[in-house]
């Protein structure tokens, strides 16, 4: 079991398949952690869907907007929104999109994230300096491995709640 050594910047994250635990790093995309605390204080993640999920690529999700399975879901909008709050401007850093890293989905506009991220299932290096990278997996990879095929899923999995540690 990964040690926990910032819970504040560590994310629990309860999926369909098991548990995730995400340590995020503010001191390399500081906006981006502080977005995803916030969301997940307000409970805004829990039951969110994993919309687009690529085998040997990346599970995507975090449509606050639109991919809530128990808030007039459906799956043709998954993906297409974010949160209530505005845009965040991108935070590129040298931090490489390895296996388990996290990385804000955006549309063209590099200015353009929001709520909706992604868990890079291998290195993925042809996305280093286009996406911020805000997390790394520390436990639960295993789990994010498992989580439902497709663009998107035919039965997707989902995050369940998501709290920040310190919270908990």
């Amino acid at each position: 079991m990964a040690e926990i050594k910032d819970p504040e910047n560590t994310i629990i994250m309860e999926t369909t398949k098991g548990t995730v635990k995400i340590a995020l790093l503010p001191d390399v995309a500081p906006k981006h952690a502080e977005r995803m605390k916030e969301l997940a204080r307000a409970g805004a993640y829990d039951g969110v869907v994993f919309h687009r999920v690529i085998d040997g690529f990346m599970a995507q999700t975090g449509d606050v907007a639109n991919g809530n399975w128990d808030k007039d879901f459906n799956i043709g909008r998954a993906g297409t929104g974010g949160s209530e709050h505005p845009d965040l401007p991108a935070e590129f850093s040298k931090i490489p999109h390895a296996r388990g890293s996290i990385g804000a989905a955006r549309s063209a506009n590099p200015n353009s994230a929001n709520s909706q991220f992604f868990i890079n299932f291998k290195d993925n290096d042809f996305l280093n300096g286009q996406y911020t990278v805000y997390g790394q997996v520390i436990e639960g990879m295993d789990i994010v491995d498992e989580i439902q095929r497709g663009e998107p899923p035919m039965n997707p999995d989902r995050m369940t709640s998501v709290k920040v540690a310190a919270d908990v």
